[in-house]
C-alpha cells in the first residue's frame, strides 16, 4: 500500500497532505557543525514521507509504517516524555515539543510516517523525519516557517528532548537542499550557499554494514572535548582557532588531536567548495582523503571496516575523485565522488563485504531539493 492508503487504513480518512523531507550526505566537514564551523552536505533522494491530517482535540497520533504499523499517541499539553516501548516516536515528540516551547500553536494531528533513508548509515534519517514533521505541522496549523527555522526547531527537538547533542547541518541540508548542488553551510550564521556539483560527477554512497549508535557516549564525549579545547584558548568555538593557537595552548595530547581535526577540517571544507565550483575532482579527492585520515587518526571515529572500504574505493576511483567516511562515525556509510563514466567500473570491481559476509548497500545519488509538500 502507498503511505496515503496506509494512513486511511489507520485513521479512517485520506490524509490532508503529504510531505517529503530528504536525507543528506555530507561530502566533507565532519564534527565541525557544533563547533560553529563549515560543512558541505547535499540533500539526496532517500527521504522521509509524512502523511497528516489535523485533529481538533490537541492530541497527536502517529503510525510508523516501517515499524509494522506501530502506533503512539500523546497530548500536546503534556511535557515531553520518552516512550521506551516506541523509541521511534521520540523524534516526533521532540519536534512537537520544540515547536510548542517556541510559541507555535499546533493543532492536533493524525500522522503516518515512512522512509527510505537507511537507518544507522549516517544519512540523517532522524533529521529528515523531524524536518518533515515540522513542515507538515506548520502547514496543518496554518503558519509559515522558513526552511532554516524548521531546521533550528528540529535541532532543538533532537538536542533538548531526544538527548543527542547534534549540530544543525543535517537539519539544514534536509530543509534547504537545492537540486544539483551541495550546500556550503556556515553553522554560526546559518548562511547557506549552494555550490553547483560538476555535471560529470557521480555521488556514490556505500554502507559499511556497521550500524551506528550515537545518542550515548562517544559523540557527546567528542563534543565535550572540543568545547574544552575552545575554553582553554579563550575562544567562543573551535571555528575561531587556528593551528598556531592550538600548538601554543598547552592542551593535553588527546584534546589537541580532537581540536586539530576540527580546525583542519574547517579549512578543508572551504577548499572543497572552491574545488567543486571549479570542477576540480582531483583536489576534491585529495581533500576527502585528508579528511578521512584526520577522522581516523585525530578524532578517532572510524572503525576498521570503514577504513578498509574507504581505502578500496580510493584505489578504484583513482586521482579524479575520492572517498571518506560520512556521518558522525563509529560505522555507517562512506561517500565517494567520481567521474560519472567511472561509476560502473568502480562498483563492478568493489570486493568489500559487510561483517556478515554479504555485499554492501550501494546508492547512486543525486543532489535534491529540500523538504516540501508533495500533496495537498
Amino acid at each position: 500500500m502507498t503511505l496515503a492508503q496506509q494512513f486511511a487504513a489507520a485513521f479512517g480518512t485520506p490524509p490532508a497532505l503529504i510531505v517529503r523531507a530528504p536525507g543528506r550526505v555530507n561530502l566533507i566537514g565532519e564534527h565541525t557543525d557544533y563547533n560553529d564551523g563549515f560543512v558541505l552536505p547535499a540533500a539526496i533522494s532517500v527521504e522521509s514521507r509524512i502523511a497528516a491530517s489535523p485533529r481538533g482535540d490537541g492530541r497527536i497520533r502517529v503510525m510508523a509504517s516501517d515499524f509494522g504499523g506501530a502506533l503512539a499517541e500523546w497530548s500536546l499539553a503534556a511535557d515531553y516524555a520518552a516512550d521506551p516501548a516506541e523509541p521511534w516516536a521520540d523524534y516526533v515528540r521532540g519536534m512537537t515539543s520544540a515547536m510548542a516551547q517556541r510559541g507555535h500553536t499546533l493543532t492536533g494531528a493524525d500522522i503516518a510516517v515512512s522512509g527510505t533513508v537507511p537507518k544507522g548509515a549516517g544519512l540523517s534519517s532522524s533529521a529528515s523525519l523531524m524536518v518533515g514533521i515540522g513542515t507538515a505541522l506548520a502547514s496543518l496549523s496554518g503558519f509559515a516557517l522558513a526552511p532554516a527555522e524548521i531546521a533550528r526547531l528540529a535541532q532543538a527537538g533532537e538536542c533538548d528532548h531526544v538527548g543527542m547533542r547534534c549540530g544543525i547541518m543535517d537539519q539544514l541540508a534536509s530543509a534547504c537542499g537545492v537540486a544539483g548542488h551541495a550546500l556550503m553551510i556556515d553553522c554560526r550564521s546559518l548562511a547557506v550557499q549552494p555550490v553547483a556539483l560538476p555535471p560529470g560527477a557521480q555521488i556514490l554512497i556505500v554502507h559499511s554494514g556497521v550500524a551506528r549508535g550515537l545518542v550515548e557516549g562517544a559523540y557527546n564525549e567528542r563534543r565535550a572535548q572540543c568545547e574544552a579545547a575552545a575554553a582553554a584558548m579563550g575562544v567562543q568555538a573551535l571555528r575561531d582557532a587556528d593551528m598556531a593557537m592550538l600548538e601554543g595552548a598547552g592542551l593535553d595530547p588527546l584534546t589537541l588531536a580532537r581540536a586539530r581535526h576540527v580546525v583542519s577540517e574547517n579549512a578543508r571544507v572551504q577548499a572543497a567548495a572552491a574545488a567543486l565550483a571549479a570542477g576540480d575532482l582531483v583536489t576534491m579527492g585529495e581533500l576527502m582523503a585528508a579528511s578521512h585520515a584526520s577522522m581516523r587518526d585525530d578524532f578517532q571515529i572510524t572503525v576498521p571496516a570503514v577504513d578498509a572500504l574507504v581505502a578500496e574505493l580510493q584505489a578504484l576511483i583513482g586521482p579524479e575523485g575520492g572517498a571518506r567516511m560520512t556521518g558522525g562515525g563509529f560505522g555507517g556509510a562512506v561517500v565517494a565522488l567520481c567521474a560519472a563514466d567511472r561509476a560502473d567500473a568502480v562498483l563492478g570491481a568493489l570486493t568489500y563485504r559487510k561483517p556478515d559476509g554479504t555485499p554492501p548497500l550501494v546508492l547512486r545519488e543525486t543532489a535534491c531539493d529540500g523538504a516540501g509538500l508533495v500533496m495537498r
